[in-house]
């Protein structure tokens, strides 16, 4: 399996370093990118073995419209910079996720100029929108590619291998649902032929899961349906939502592994989501006993904030500048920092958890108790995650202890054997 027990720390790289919005054509290269390596310890230290980047390829503004797909974006340095980040990672024994933006690109795109300059090889490159070109839900910035030319296909297998050889360990394919699944399955089944190793994460927001694996050849999709139910039901003290999530969660798993996620750049900050602080540690419960293949947004570990709003800009409180290194981190941080590494080192001790099969244990309006049990039915843990005012009480088998947590009014806690 291409990746099964990684743990991803995924970073915005264009608001990690504080770059400009705008990036001129012919922009001077500013070498930010070693400013990531900085804060690999960091990852390592949180117990991650997984860096996945947002856009770093060339772009007009946000890293989503992208002008070359074979070279860094000169805000954050040059190939030799982005080089040099994958083999401090890898060094470190951390995998290397990049974003591919193949559904549409910047109206700046060499092929999309020569298009609109009456180029008809050129134009063949986008989708049509009556007499003029198709855009990426309503953003007339964004042009969509056509994917069902060769060409088209052909260049984002070219791109994808490129950068594959150059050490990348995978592709975060943005946008992945607006694409036929029949373009991805080409695509997968090229990349995958010459980089057996490379991991193909979909971006996917609703539907079936599943038949989009099945038939695009990718390896997972991003589990919004999870991400949802975290925060809602823990801000509805709604216990029922969560329980038919992870229910159907565990079908999905039984078939394919999904990256599960709480927070990342494209939503609020799971701290500014939930309206009670009190159920943080929940939602970090659930998300790292959860099967799958789990990703922290950069920032969440230390508990920071932000909200993500529907305007121009909307996107700058959850994409924010980060310290030149860790030693920059607020203290306040450091009782969510602890959360996570000691539930992703219960999880290293636990490394059944990525496939593992959930059972309810009790539901009502006050509780979900679960169980996570390995496949082979050699080992267990139960989590309980109490929404009410009140104590619960969750009876102990033999030799079982509390392994995080406790079982307090609005706490959440971990049980098993060690």
């Amino acid at each position: 399996m291409r990746f099964e027990h990684e743990i991803i720390w995924h970073a915005y790289p264009l608001g990690f370093v504080g770059a400009e919005r705008e990036n001129p054509i012919g922009a001077a290269v500013q070498h930010r990118l070693p400013r990531l390596e900085r804060w690999l310890d960091h990852l390592v230290e949180l117990g991650a073995n997984a860096l996945q980047l947002g856009p770093v390829f060339d772009s007009e503004t946000h890293g989503y419209d992208t002008r070359d797909h074979l070279r860094i974006d000169p805000r954050l340095g040059d190939e030799d910079d982005l080089r040099a980040l994958i083999a401090a990672a890898h060094e470190r024994g951390i995998k290397v996720v990049l974003d591919g933006v193949f559904n549409h690109v910047g109206r700046s795109f060499p092929r999309f100029v020569a298009a609109e300059a009456g180029d008809p090889e050129a134009a063949a490159w986008f989708r049509r929108d009556g007499d003029g070109w198709a855009d990426f839900e309503g953003h007339a910035s964004l042009v969509v590619l056509n994917h069902d030319s060769p060409a088209v296909r052909a260049y984002v297998i070219e791109v994808m291998r490129h950068w594959l050889d150059l050490g990348v360990d995978g592709w975060r394919l943005d946008a992945a649902y607006a694409v036929p699944t029949d373009f991805w399955r080409a695509v997968s089944d090229a990349v995958h032929a010459s980089h057996p190793h490379a991991w193909l994460l979909a971006e996917v927001i609703h539907g079936d899961y599943a038949a989009f694996v099945a038939e695009s050849g990718l390896d997972s999709v991003t589990q919004y349906e999870l991400w949802k139910a975290v925060w809602s039901s823990l801000n509805d003290a709604n216990p029922f939502e969560l329980a038919w999530t992870l229910g159907r969660h565990r079908d999905l798993v039984a078939s394919f592994l999904p990256t599960v996620f709480v927070g990342n750049h494209d939503t609020t900050r799971i701290a500014s989501a939930l309206t009670d602080e009190r159920h943080l540690p929940h939602a970090v419960t659930a998300l790292l006993t959860a099967g799958g293949i789990p990703a922290i947004y950069a920032g969440d570990e230390e508990g920071f904030t932000g909200v993500k709003e529907d305007r121009a800009g909307g996107d700058d409180a959850v994409r924010p500048p980060f310290p030149e290194d860790p030693s920059g981190l607020s203290p306040l941080g450091e009782p969510v920092l602890r959360l996570h590494q000691r539930l992703i080192s219960l999880r290293r001790r636990k490394p059944w958890l990525v496939d593992g099969v959930y059972e309810q244990v009790r539901l009502d309006d006050a509780a979900l108790v679960y169980r996570m049990t390995a496949r082979d039915g050699r080992d267990a843990i139960m989590v309980a995650l109490n929404m009410s005012d009140r104590p619960i009480e969750v009876p102990l088998g033999d030799g079982e202890r509390i392994l995080e947590g406790g079982l307090g009014a609005h706490e959440a806690a971990v049980i098993g054997r060690d």
